[in-house]
């Protein structure tokens, strides 16, 4: 099927027969806590070691079925019942912390049928990527909320596309009060892990996160270190200086080998993902981090046709430091898939995506980012049965 092209029912046929067992799959998953544990080889314990492993993160919300980072997604990736909802926090002028995978909103958001806001257009560099559009920064919190969100790739997520408009961007404290109610509705606490997006940029321009994002964190409870709160960010400082705020446990985010955090960029630190995935770098994550968040690659190197190959120690050394891994992104397209689990040439097609899960979840990974969490924890379940 082209581009385009009106798609079937077929699409979603990998979550058909078994879509009424979902919820009652990830219920028991939730509920079998220490069962999922015991299953992995460790015993339960308290705050992010009480949650189910593998853990199951919804990626910007349930970003495969609604626009991503909007309160629809996340309420939807719970109603899914993903085990975290993830949150990506970048500023406004007035110094609000809102929900956006980046500050550049060009693509996520009404802004550019907004003829209020056209002069806003402008052309910055973050972090070393000169971009054009409109951004955070240049809005107050008062201005965003005029604008609509929308599906961020409307070609290979068209369906995503009926929900555009319907949802406003999320303050993230928007989103701490909404965790609140649907804690006291579903009887649970509700797990976040949130990201800090471009820290030293932000801080270039007196816009620093982390101080903000603490006493966010201080105000609803979610500061301590059995909080149900993860804090993630790809520069190792926002982590350490994160770390001296509050106890809630830190993760850091690596992504290619041969690429630096930009922190480490800027500070003339030499050091590459590579160095931070040997056993030396990870004992200086574990060092102030209770985790690691590495792309997929880094757990299964793809060989160059895409199509997985070995895993590496990475699972292995990063346990060894008492590190655990929160790897990212699966998704059901075949766009984003192992060439060796796409079905078809249509990359908006789901392909076989529990095939591509059971190879990363039998790694022994401790959680995955999932923007499809219902067919992540299909997944699971078939891990933990097996198991």
């Amino acid at each position: 099927m082209t581009q385009g092209e009106r798609r079937t029912p077929a699409r979603r046929t990998v979550l058909g027969a078994a879509g009424a067992a979902v919820l009652g799959a990830s219920a028991a998953l939730a509920a079998g806590a220490d069962t999922a544990h015991a299953a992995a080889g460790r015993p339960p314990g308290r705050g992010y070691r009480s949650l189910p492993v593998p853990t199951v993160i919804g990626h910007r919300g349930a970003s495969g079925y609604r626009p991503e980072h909007t309160l629809g997604s996340y309420r939807h990736a719970l109603d899914l019942g993903a085990h975290v909802v993830e949150q990506d926090l970048v500023p406004t002028r007035d110094g609000h912390l809102v929900c956006r995978h980046e500050n550049d909103i060009t693509g996520t958001t009404d802004v550019a049928d907004h003829p209020e806001f056209a002069s806003r257009r402008t052309t910055k560099t973050v972090d070393g990527t000169t971009l054009t559009g409109w951004f955070t920064e240049d809005f107050t919190l008062a201005e965003l909320k005029t604008l609509r969100a929308k599906e961020r790739i409307p070609g290979i997520r068209q369906e995503n596309t009926l929900y555009d408009g319907r949802w406003t961007v999320p303050s993230f404290e928007e989103v701490l009060r909404w965790a609140e109610d649907e804690g006291r509705r579903r009887g649970r606490p509700i797990w976040l892990h949130v990201e800090t997006k471009h820290p030293s940029y932000f801080r270039s321009l007196g816009l620093g996160l982390e101080e903000r994002l603490a006493r966010l964190l201080r105000r609803y409870g979610r500061h301590r270190a059995n909080s149900p709160t993860f804090l993630q960010s790809f520069e190792p400082s926002s982590i350490q200086r994160l770390a001296g705020l509050v106890d809630a446990p830190g993760v850091v985010l690596l992504s290619g080998p041969a690429s630096r955090p930009w922190d480490f960029v800027e500070a003339g630190d030499p050091r590459t993902v590579a160095d931070l995935v040997t056993p030396e770098g990870l004992r200086w994550i574990a060092s102030y981090a209770k985790g690691i968040g590495p792309t997929l690659d880094l757990v299964i190197p793809k060989d160059a046709g895409g199509r997985l190959g070995t895993p590496t120690t990475l699972v292995r050394d990063a346990h060894a430091e008492g590190l655990i891994l929160h790897p990212y992104t699966h998704r059901n397209e075949n766009a984003f898939l192992p060439a060796d689990f796409r079905r078809g040439t249509d990359p908006t097609e789901y392909g076989d995506a529990f095939g591509a899960l059971k190879r990363y979840l039998e790694t022994g990974i401790d959680g995955i980012f999932s923007d499809n969490p219902d067919t992540a924890l299909l997944a699971a379940e078939d891990l933990t049965a097996r198991g």
